[in-house]
C-alpha cells in the first residue's frame, strides 16, 4: 500500500481486498496508537466489508512496528477538558469494537507485536487472533485512574471473567504472550514471522473459499447473547469519561508534556 507524507506522519487507515480477503492495515507513528479519526477511519472500513458480498473475510492488521496496537492515544488525553469530549473519545473505541461484533464477516487478527490498553479489545473483537511470540499483553487503566470499561465485555467474553481480572487489576504487569494463547486470546501463537504468515494465509484462504452465508451464520451463533452491547457499550464509555476528568486521573496526565502512550 502507497503511504503518503502527511499519512506517515499522522497515521491512517487502509484496505485492499484480493481473493475474497479484505486487509485493512492500521498505523499510526505513535506505537500503532488510535486517535479518534483513526477510530472513524477503521469502523468505516469495517461496516463496508460487512456489506461488501465480495468479501468473505476480514484480515485485520497493524504496519510493523514493535508494537502491534498501543491503544488509545495519549496525546489527545491530555487535550480532553469536557465531558462531551471525553465520552466522544472513548466511543471511538465502542463503536470499534461494535462494528466487529456486528460484521457478517469472520475477522482475523494479525497481532505481531505487543498489545496494550484499548488495543486488547480489537483482539478480543476479533473472531481469531493468530500471534507471533513477544506479543505481551498489558492493560494499564486502571493506573491512569480511569478503567478498561468499554472493552471489558469483549475481553471477558474472549477470555473469562478471572484472566480479564488478572489484567485489569495488575495494570502494571505485562504478560506474555504464552499466557495470552492459554487465557484464549490468542488463537494461534507462532516462534517466527515465516510460521505466522503461512498461518493467516492457509486459514484466510480457507474461509475465502467457503460459503458466505455459512461463514455469516457461524460469526452471528458466535456473538449470540450480545445484542445488549449497543446500550452497555455507550454507558461504559460514558462512565470512562466521567473519570478520566476527575482529579485523580487528571494529576496523572498533568505529569506528561510530551507524546505518551498506554
Amino acid at each position: 500500500m502507497i503511504v503518503d507524507e502527511k499519512e506517515a506522519k499522522e497515521g491512517f487507515v487502509k484496505s485492499e481486498v484480493h481473493n475474497h480477503i479484505s486487509t485493512i492495515l492500521f498505523y499510526h507513528p505513535k506505537g500503532n496508537a488510535l486517535p479518534t479519526k483513526l477510530l472513524k477511519k477503521l469502523k468505516e472500513e469495517i461496516d463496508h466489508a460487512s456489506h461488501d458480498d465480495n468479501i468473505k473475510v476480514i484480515l485485520l492488521r497493524s504496519v510493523q512496528h514493535d508494537v502491534f496496537c498501543s491503544g488509545a492515544y495519549f496525546n489527545e488525553l491530555l487535550e480532553i477538558k469536557d465531558p462531551q469530549e471525553a465520552q466522544k473519545f472513548f466511543m471511538g473505541f465502542a463503536q470499534v469494537v461494535n462494528s466487529m461484533r456486528k460484521c457478517a464477516k469472520l475477522i482475523v487478527a494479525r497481532v505481531h507485536g505487543k498489545v496494550v490498553g484499548g488495543g486488547l479489545g480489537l483482539v478480543a473483537a476479533a473472531d481469531y487472533a493468530i500471534a507471533l511470540e513477544g506479543a505481551d499483553v498489558r492493560l494499564s487503566e486502571l493506573s491512569i485512574g480511569i478503567g478498561p470499561y468499554v472493552i471489558a465485555p469483549a475481553m471477558i467474553r474472549k477470555m473469562g471473567v478471572s484472566s480479564f481480572s488478572q489484567l485489569a487489576i495488575d495494570a502494571h504487569l505485562w504478560r506474555n504472550s504464552d499466557w495470552a494463547r492459554r487465557k484464549g486470546l490468542y488463537a494461534e501463537l507462532h516462534p517466527n514471522k515465516a510460521s505466522m504468515e503461512e498461518s493467516i494465509e492457509r486459514l484466510t484462504s480457507s474461509l475465502a473459499k467457503n460459503s458466505l452465508a455459512a461463514n455469516t451464520n457461524l460469526k452471528r451463533m458466535l456473538w449470540e447473547g450480545t445484542d445488549d452491547w449497543d446500550a452497555l457499550l455507550p454507558e461504559r464509555a460514558a462512565k470512562t469519561a466521567e473519570l478520566l476528568l476527575q482529579d485523580q486521573a487528571q494529576q496523572f496526565l498533568a505529569q506528561f508534556n510530551k507524546s505518551v502512550i498506554f
